[in-house]
């Protein structure tokens, strides 16, 4: 039997959901449950996979460096040893417990977002480091000649964001376990067709693109991982919100 149900107009607050409810929440709800929350977030960070893959190719650019001698190293080196801290991104976004967690009323995209932003320092650290053991091989004549570093930094800045774009989708399979594995995988194969064919290669990487078309291109690819990152780690409430009544 159908019931009308006067909480539709914003009536009687008793049939309202108990638990997803905003006027339900206890006072100063979210001020009790922040430090809890970040309690988890810096608990269950993959700390050991994102600091070994970013130490491992800083440290192999470190040796290539150091035994450069009067050849300098180039963007592609910089390249190469920037993607075992993109590999281990991948593990990154990873919500555990998830049917747990999405009965409790705190958004479920909280953690995977605050694990990332923690990520976002060590892997701008990393990018910095490897830059500055780049310019530590080139000669002080050919400081004005050298190459735009622009489209390099957004080139990894879309590489990180494509990585965890499809860590957050396959966190949302049934092959959620492996969802660090399958996105490292997949991004990583991403990244050599997109270096290695010619046909794309030519719009995303300078050269042969020209500086400015390599960072729109690259812009563009950001956006929409980020567009997927948000479709990726919402929140399924609303089948939460609506009570079935006898």
């Amino acid at each position: 039997m159908h019931v009308n149900r006067p909480d539709a107009a914003g009536g009687d607050p008793a049939y309202r959901s108990p638990t997803w409810s905003k006027n339900r929440r206890p006072p100063r709800f979210w001020t009790r449950a922040v430090p809890g929350l970040a309690r988890h977030i810096v608990t269950t960070m993959p700390w050991v996979t994102l600091v070994v893959g970013c130490a491992s190719g800083t440290f192999v650019l470190a040796v290539m460096a150091h035994f450069a001698g009067d050849s300098p190293l180039n963007q592609n080196d910089v390249r190469v040893t920037f993607l075992p801290a993109v590999a281990a991104l991948a593990f990154v976004p990873h919500l555990h417990f998830r049917p747990i967690i999405q009965t409790t009323p705190v958004p479920t995209w909280i953690a995977p977002a605050g694990q990332t932003l923690l990520a976002l320092p060590v892997l701008a650290f990393t990018g910095w480091v490897q830059l500055r053991l780049l310019d530590s091989t080139l000669p002080a004549r050919s400081v004005g000649h050298l190459p735009a570093v622009g489209p390099l930094v957004t080139q990894l800045t879309g590489w990180s964001l494509l990585t965890v774009a499809l860590a957050t989708c396959c966190d949302r399979t049934r092959y959620a376990a492996l969802s660090g594995a399958i996105a490292g995988l997949a991004s990583l194969a991403i990244i050599a067709i997109t270096s290695f064919t010619s046909a794309l290669s030519r719009h995303l990487q300078a050269p042969p693109a020209t500086p400015q078309a390599a960072i729109l291109a690259w812009d563009l690819i950001a956006t929409a991982a980020l567009a997927l990152i948000g479709l990726a780690v919402r929140d399924r409430w609303s089948r939460y919100l609506r009570r079935r009544l006898p």
